[in-house]
């Protein structure tokens, strides 16, 4: 019988989804003709720069460079063209084809053998492997690349510099329509239209506009009675409904549990520690504070200087609590979080755990690859070694906790963690009724326990100062076993500012880091984020490489638009809510996302703003509309984690995921093991900050909205809801069913088509199905099922 709903499924959702017209600007992009590598997205860029170029300075370029004295096999690795042409034996890689790759073979030793003197780590190996899988993104130019003095003539010299260059306040630009903009920022947007000779678009209808604003604010769609409710109030007050709608939306606690899943892809938020080079993957079982830690920090508003001082420094704060004592404690959570490499294959460990830490702030807060200064002078941006191990001198002093990572004796190894004192302020975690089913040869060689708690002890990860704090050394080539001149902690040299904090000789820095980054002339901290927040607002930055301000990122489409937000957000108290109710109520984000074909073809990227981006729903927001649509959502908080209780490997310990009809948020996020229902659907792998997810179009994706035990159980909810009531004729049950999933009526055309559909899905059970209630509920289930994976659902105008 299941098989027989999925193929009527899949056939009625191939139907389903020709209901709503493809939106034109969409139409417009998946006809454009790109080469499929033409452009690496940042992830990549950040893959390279962190898990291949080290490797290749290291163990490569010494024999294959334009510094060799004798250049090995005739084969350049120190740029991108000299390893695509290859040396004597050929091409070093066939791209998306590692086991035909030269590189690959020599690595593994297969024919070829590379580094001679011995091979590299089988986790290295794997990270070369993906880098080909990838097609090989590689931003090197032909010539290596001369890192810039950081020095304040060059940082403000240099266009590509910007990011370093002070934060103005731009005076507003002259515009000829005088009456278009509401906000500041509107005149930022139709200066530059008008300059090219165009004009922005109309304004969206108040039916997409409502749509819009649940999605941006919460993440969840409204209902058809919020619906129906502006839309009378929009009548009446026209933009003081929308200004009302707004402000019950910020005020929401849904907008906690939106806007906090950006913070978290950021943080790279995970509950367990992912494979670490063994294939082990020992779970966090406490993770979960951080992330409630942060949705109660933007349903309070918590201002972002504040947010950020709290996250890197907490433990230093005062706090006048027990229960605030706890929270900052939670906070530092943001620094514990990373993945830790397998101790007993590195001799590195402890400076790859101050590298995950450095990357974090620095690509998290600042959008600059700090990180890839470890090995050498960074490539492109103003940058030296001594600046990377002046941070990490900071963290070098800074005890991190993480807890027992399995007890396994080949993981990270165990740590002790906060303690937190306020119980009644925190719910015990429940019972994840989880039943790991251990191997028996990993169940035995568990640790003895360094750091025993009583049962039902609330703790935390985070991070605390170390008894004797102490300044780096250069670590050269970033071995840690190879030691250079030890470094004075402290900042990075080029961001030009008036003076920066003194660090105490017996504290780590922390909280000097943290004022420094929220200090009010810093170049990238405000920046970074007000340009996130546009990014979720628009579907697109203006900076369009969120994670990278540097010399390869992108530059402004807005420049002066962004430093006019920048300087607001700092003015207006670092407040996140502020901001983003400043940028919703404005005249650009408030433009349809429909537009005249002359301004499409003259502007296909959308960079000039003269509309609003369509976008697809990310992978939470799918769920959650679905559990919302078929009425099996549950709205309340989820209390703790599936894994609070469970302190093992994860692939040993059998499926750790719970059925859980609360919002994605609150599902179990285990690093190499997401959740079934999002995993299709573009998550980040939570290793690294990922300030934008990629969006790609897989069959796993149309598979899943065909197959997946999740939406069939849902639709089949759905349906048996519907169902409900006997008197309803067949007519009113389709407009209930179009009412609840699109919040309007079928039109005409709609209604007949489906009415046709259901009878042919009827006819087609005779010889399968004699019960009458089975047959109605699969005929209805399979129609529920295909509006919901229609474009009109699962797209926002």
């Amino acid at each position: 019988m299941r098989k027989l709903t999925t193929l009527i499924s899949a056939v009625c959702c191939f139907l389903a989804i020709s209901f709503y017209p493809v939106h034109p600007a969409f139409a417009a992009s998946k006809s454009s003709k790109k080469p499929v590598h033409a452009k690496m997205n940042p992830a990549q860029r950040a893959f390279f720069e962190n898990r291949i170029r080290p490797v290749l300075v290291k163990k490569c370029y010494s024999c294959h460079s334009a510094k060799s004295e004798e250049l090995g096999g005739k084969l350049r690795m120190d740029t991108r063209d000299g390893m695509r042409e290859g040396g004597e034996s050929g091409p070093a890689f066939v791209e998306g084809r590692p086991d035909e790759s030269l590189l690959i073979q020599a690595l593994r030793y297969d024919g070829l053998e590379m580094p001679p003197n011995e091979p590299l780590p089988e986790a290295v190996i794997t990270d070369f492997v993906k880098w080909v899988e990838m097609g090989v993104p590689d931003p090197r130019s032909d010539l290596p690349l001369i890192a810039k003095k950081p020095n304040t003539v060059s940082a403000s010299a240099d266009p590509a510099l910007w990011s370093f260059q002070p934060i103005t306040n731009p005076e507003l630009p002259a515009v000829q329509n005088q009456h278009w903009g509401v906000d500041p920022l509107d005149q930022f947007v139709l200066a530059r239209i008008e300059a090219v000779g165009l004009k922005p678009t109309y304004d969206a209808a108040p039916r997409q506009l409502v749509r819009r604003l649940y999605y941006d604010l919460t993440g969840l769609p409204p209902t058809l009675e919020q619906v129906e409710t502006f839309l009378d109030d929009y009548q009446r007050r026209q933009q003081a409904a929308v200004k009302t709608l707004v402000d019950e939306l910020l005020a929401s606690p849904h907008f906690g549990e939106r806007w906090g899943r950006h913070w978290l892809d950021v943080a790279r938020y995970g509950e367990s520690n992912g494979n670490d080079g063994l294939s082990r993957n020992p779970t966090f079982p406490h993770a979960w504070r951080y992330r409630d830690y942060v949705i109660q920090a933007f349903n309070n508003d918590l201002p972002y200087d504040r947010f950020l001082t709290e996250q890197i420094s907490g433990d230093l704060l005062p706090a006048e609590t027990p229960a605030e004592r706890d929270r900052l404690l939670i906070a530092t959570g943001f620094l514990a979080l990373g993945s830790k490499p397998a101790k007993a294959m590195n001799v590195n460990f402890d400076m790859d755990v101050v590298n995950d830490q450095i990357d974090v702030v620095s690509t998290g807060v600042m959008a600059l690859s700090v990180a890839c200064a470890r090995c050498h002078d960074h490539k492109h941006d103003p940058i030296p070694t001594s600046d990377y191990y002046a941070m990490a001198g900071i963290f070098l002093s800074t005890e991190t906790m993480w807890g027992a990572a399995g007890h396994q004796p080949l993981t990270a190894p165990e740590t002790p963690l906060h303690v937190l004192k306020a119980k009644h302020h925190y719910v015990a975690p429940p019972d994840s009724g989880a039943r790991p089913v251990l191997n028996k040869r990993v169940q035995a060689r568990k640790k003895k326990p360094k750091y025993v708690y009583p049962a039902g002890t609330p703790l935390a990860m985070g991070v605390r100062e170390k008894k004797k704090p102490t300044d780096c050394k250069i670590n050269i080539k970033g071995e840690s076993k190879k030691l250079g001149p030890s470094v004075p902690r402290g900042f990075l040299t080029a961001c030009n500012m008036t003076s920066s904090p003194k660090i105490d000789a017996s504290q780590s820095g922390r909280l000097q880091l943290a004022e420094w980054l929220t200090s009010d002339d810093h170049p990238q901290t405000s920046r970074v984020m007000v340009n996130r927040i546009w990014l979720h607002l628009f579907g697109q930055a203006l900076v369009r490489t969120p994670d990278d301000f540097g010399v390869y990122g992108e530059r402004p489409t807005h420049p002066e638009l962004l430093d006019h937000l920048a300087t607001r957000f700092r003015s207006e108290g670092w407040s996140i809510k502020q901001l983003i109710r400043s940028i919703v109520l404005s005249r650009t984000y408030q433009q349809s996302s429909f537009c005249e074909a002359d301004v499409r073809d003259a502007d296909p990227e959308n960079k000039l703003l003269c509309r609003h981006n369509r976008r697809r729903l990310d992978a939470e927001s799918l769920r959650d509309s679905i559990l919302a649509t078929s009425g099996q959502l549950n709205p309340d908080p989820g209390l703790g984690s599936s894994i609070a209780n469970v302190d093992e490997l994860v692939n040993t310990a059998g499926n750790l995921h719970l059925p859980s009809n609360h919002r994605s948020i609150y599902l179990c996020m285990l690093r190499h093991s997401e959740p079934a229902q999002l995993a299709a659907f573009d998550l980040p792998d939570s290793t690294k900050p990922v300030g934008q997810r990629n969006e790609t179009t897989l069959p796993t994706q149309s598979l899943f909205l065909l197959n997946s035990d999740f939406l069939i159980e849902q639709s089949q909810a759905f349906a048996r809801d519907v169902l409900t009531d006997p008197k309803l004729k067949e007519t009113e049950r389709i407009n209930l069913v179009y009412q609840r999933t699109f919040k309007r009526l079928p039109e005409s055309f709609e209604l007949q088509r489906t009415l046709t559909l259901l009878q042919d899905l009827d006819r087609s059970l005779n010889t399968e199905v004699s019960q009458t209630e089975q047959r109605r509920l699969i005929v209805w289930s399979t129609l529920c099922q295909a509006l919901l994976t229609t474009s009109e659902f699962r797209y926002v105008d």
